[in-house]
């Protein structure tokens, strides 16, 4: 019972340290963004942004919210670094410009690659092993699984 309630409250203790990022914690950051929602996230503004979104932008599920996010994370850090401070990370990540829709292309690149290499190697499974195999429907569960 007493290593059940340490437990509980070391799980609380590391909850409460698990507060957000600097970036997100930011005042400025958090104003900002909550007034570009409320300008630009409803209404007339929000079919005005849904017009001058790129398709490539909206089909890669880009929201109004997503981007207000990524446009105050750059006047926040602008802002950091005005004041010879460090750029903060927000979300868990450091920040970075944004290429078509992918915010992280490198990462986004070896996400791809490593897709690619999880279905060329189960192509090489189905035709090497047989269907009737004992681990086959698990070994290719698997596969598919840890494709997504």
């Amino acid at each position: 019972m007493a290593g059940r309630t340490a437990r509980l409250v070391l799980l609380a203790g590391a909850a409460a340290l698990a507060s957000g990022s600097q970036g997100d914690r930011e005042p400025v950051y958090r104003d900002c963004v909550h007034r570009c929602e409320e300008r630009n996230c409803s209404g007339g503004a929000l079919r005005h942004f849904r017009s001058r979104q790129p398709i490539y932008m909206s089909l890669a599920g880009w929201t109004c919210q997503d981007d207000c996010k990524y446009e105050c994370m750059w006047v926040t850090v602008g802002l950091y670094l005005k004041e010879g401070h460090k750029v903060p990370q927000f979300h868990g990540k450091w920040p970075f410009s944004r290429f078509l829709f992918f915010q992280e292309p490198a990462s986004a690149m070896a996400s791809f690659l490593n897709g690619l290499a999880s279905l060329v190697m189960l192509c090489r499974y189905y035709t090497s092993v047989p269907a009737s195999s004992p681990m086959y429907p698990t070994c290719v569960a698997f596969a598919w699984l840890s494709e997504r």
